[in-house]
């Protein structure tokens, strides 16, 4: 799923920032408007016939799973507002009401290109390449028998047929479950009736007709198309008239109220069991359901016309994600392998890497995926948790894998007797369970597991550990921008500085007093901290660019983020603008300020590159007269991160990594690099061909390629 969805829209809304004079009031991009952008973006990339086939599959996926956590939280968020009377009018002046008819008309757009999209291109093609995905009908006798089979022994004990009639209400319907609409005839009354089916979500969305097929030409057949040829079966006696499917989402996001002498944990699972009962923000139907099923629907989930959703079959193309597990590496993107950080290179594959002796010589700063997670970042745990030196480890826990080896190896370090702190983040938004699950366990084992601060969430990436180096107590910490899921490391990207400064050491243990203690600190050397320091800190630095430029000194700010929709930034940026400030904006989703604008934004270019890997990492950088700073760390420009969390920028201070962010944004900001950029009206417009005809390189093929030949080079 999508992160940018990931802000809560349960309470108030920030409130538009006080109108400049100087800047004119429709100066920002809506950021609801600017997410379906952005989802859209996810659209083109499986609308685009470079890209191989079953990745085209997976962005018709990533898009769809996208959509209905942008419907859980965010529209779910503003429907409240609006029925409760909280709603104030958006960033850019309008009502709420008039914005969820944009976000109602352009999402239903966008589905119904999406379905297009996979009934058009993207299902011919795989059907020619031998991935086929077939109806009930496409069989002969002998796959029908098989299928049939495996429904009987596989699919039918687990159904769940739910009349509705005087005797038996409508039934709960869970969010985001397809289910089938079954209108049976009794022969014997000629009344008809109606009933529902809920697919089973713990079977393959599409099951293979013949799995003595070879991946080379295979077939598949949806589980909802299945079912409902063998519906007689479930119904004995009955006439079946006809079926459709639909499907609903429900408000997911949660409200905890955070009291102090609350316990938080337990709060936050009432509030779990709530979530499953939201009401219903959306509802998909096919686009052959009869009236009547329709109008039971509509009246039964109280939701109005705009809420529904006529689309093609199928429903719900999530499901594909099943389908990208095909073994045809010919219609997939050629493997990158990441390498080893050169500082953290071995003499043999076998042999584990000194994590502390490296990062003793050096600060070390890796990028991932291209560089691995398994050499770096948890070898750097896992070595901490198994040597005798090392006296006592403390890290943040935002999200991990649900096989965690960095839980794993803190586990073992409490049990050598080290002391650990984990301060884990329960109210990750939809890891919340997994996160409960992993304090415990943790806890079990003898870890000292804290739950953060009341009112913020810790979303910071944060390992410190203290080693006993003949009787001197050093420091080595790791800051980065990303989750410790060594899953998604493999598919976000991020980076991560590795240091045993003792100036950063300082400022990770204040920082760590603050979040398991009592302590109140606002004085750091290297870092920027939200939420009392980070926007402040941030805002300086804008605005002394913007006076380097008027004295006619270098001036240039460098930002790269998943989002930007915090008013008091981009007006600072527009500000610097006008000042004559090089502006560049790197943005994946949510981007809320206007480009290229004349008299507001001329200097300010933006671009946003989406691919294989999900560009994650934010970095901050500023040209400052010649002495560059530049900052990575977990901060996106929104609200929620400078106010209501516990963010962390770490300040690179090393040459060579100052130059590698330097070409990383030369890459992105070439116009012989294959990118969306922003045009002045705030639409986006994707360049993917140069000017003499020829396909421009996509931009995590060549960082891939520039960490590989990097490598090389330091073997010679």
């Amino acid at each position: 799923m999508s992160e940018d969805t990931r802000e809560s829209a349960g309470g108030a809304e920030a409130l538009p920032a006080p109108l400049d004079a100087q800047l004119p009031p429709d100066r920002y991009i809506d950021r609801e408007l600017s997410w379906l952008a952005f989802n859209q973006r996810v659209l083109e990339l499986a609308e685009d016939p470079s890209v191989p086939l079953l990745e085209r599959a997976n962005f018709l996926a990533i898009f769809a799973s996208n959509l209905d956590e942008f419907f859980m939280v965010r529209v779910a968020g503003l429907k409240r507002r609006i029925v409760t009377g909280l709603a104030v009018p958006t960033n850019i002046g309008r009502a709420p009401t008039e914005v969820l008819a944009d976000i109602n008309r352009i999402a239903y757009e966008l589905q119904l290109r999406h379905a297009r999209c996979f009934r058009e291109q993207v299902q011919p093609e795989l059907a020619a390449a031998g991935v086929r995905i077939v109806d009930w009908e496409q069989l002969d006798d002998a796959d029908r028998e098989i299928l049939t089979d495996y429904y009987e022994k596989h699919i039918y004990p687990v159904l769940m047929p739910l009349a509705v009639d005087p005797a038996h209400p409508f039934p709960y319907i869970s969010g985001r479950a397809l289910n089938l609409s079954i209108r049976v005839r009794n022969p014997r009354t000629d009344k008809v009736e109606f009933a529902r089916l809920k697919v089973p979500q713990m079977i393959p969305r599409y099951v293979r007709v013949d799995r003595r097929e070879s991946a080379d030409d295979v077939r598949f057949i949806p589980l909802e198309g299945l079912i409902a040829n063998q519906l007689g079966g479930l119904f004995p006696g009955m006439e079946v008239i006809d079926h459709h499917v639909f499907r609903v989402t429900r408000n997911e996001d949660m409200e905890i109220e955070e009291d102090e002498t609350e316990n938080l944990i337990q709060a936050l699972e009432k509030e779990l069991l709530r979530r499953r009962f939201g009401p219903p923000i959306r509802l998909e139907i096919s686009d052959d359901m009869d009236d009547a099923t329709l109008e039971l629907l509509v009246r039964e989930f109280d939701i109005d016309e705009q809420q529904v959703y006529t689309l093609p079959a199928p429903l719900d193309l999530s499901g594909l994600f099943a389908l990208t597990r095909v073994a045809r590496p010919d219609l997939k993107f050629q493997p990158h392998i990441p390498v080893t950080a050169p500082q953290f290179r071995t003499s043999s594959p076998s042999e584990k890497p000194d994590t502390f002796a490296a990062i003793a010589r050096r600060e070390v700063l890796v990028h991932h995926p291209y560089e691995s997670f398994s050499t770096s970042v948890q070898a750097f745990v896992e070595q901490a948790a198994t040597d005798p030196d090392v006296l006592a480890i403390k890290q943040t826990l935002y999200r991990t894998s649900g096989d965690s080896p960095i839980v794993a190896a803190l586990i073992k370090a409490a049990e050598a007797g080290k002391q650990v702190l984990a301060l884990v983040e329960v109210k990750a938004r939809f890891d919340e369970e997994a996160n409960i699950t992993w304090a415990r366990k943790l806890e079990q084992a003898g870890v000292h597991v804290v739950y953060g601060l009341v009112g913020l969430k810790t979303h910071c990436k944060l390992v410190q550990v203290i080693r006993d180096e003949g009787g001197r107590l050093a420091h080595y910490c790791h800051i980065g921008t990303g989750n410790y899921n060594p899953k998604t490391s493999r598919i976000y990207e991020d980076f991560g500085l590795f240091t045993s400064s003792p100036e950063v050491g300082r400022d990770v243990t204040k920082l760590f007093n603050v979040l398991s203690g009592y302590a109140i600190e606002t004085d750091y050397d290297r870092l920027l901290v939200a939420p009392l320091q980070l926007r402040g800190g941030l805002l300086e630095r804008i605005e002394r660019e913007a006076e380097h430029a008027r004295a006619g000194r270098p001036s240039g700010i460098r930002l790269k983020a998943n989002s930007m929709v915090d008013e008091s930034i981009i007006d600072a940026l527009y500000r610097a603008s006008q000042a004559g400030v090089p502006i560049d904006v790197w943005v994946r989703g949510i981007c809320s300020i206007k480009a290229g604008v004349p008299g507001l934004s001329e200097t300010i270019r933006v671009r946003s590159v989406l691919g294989r890997y999900l560009e994650h990492s934010r970095i901050y950088a500023f040209e400052n007269d010649g002495e560059r700073e530049v900052f990575i760390g977990s901060a996106d420009l929104m609200h929620r991160n400078l106010d209501r969390r516990i963010e962390v920028l770490v300040q690179l201070t090393d040459r060579e990594h100052l130059a590698r962010i330097d070409r990383f944004f030369g890459f992105a900001f070439s116009d012989e690099v294959s990118a969306w950029r922003m045009l002045p009206d705030g639409s986006w417009q994707r360049r993917v061909v140069g000017e003499s005809g020829e396909p421009l390189p996509d931009l995590q093929d060549l960082v891939m390629l520039d960490r590989t030949e990097a490598r090389s080079r330091r073997a010679r």
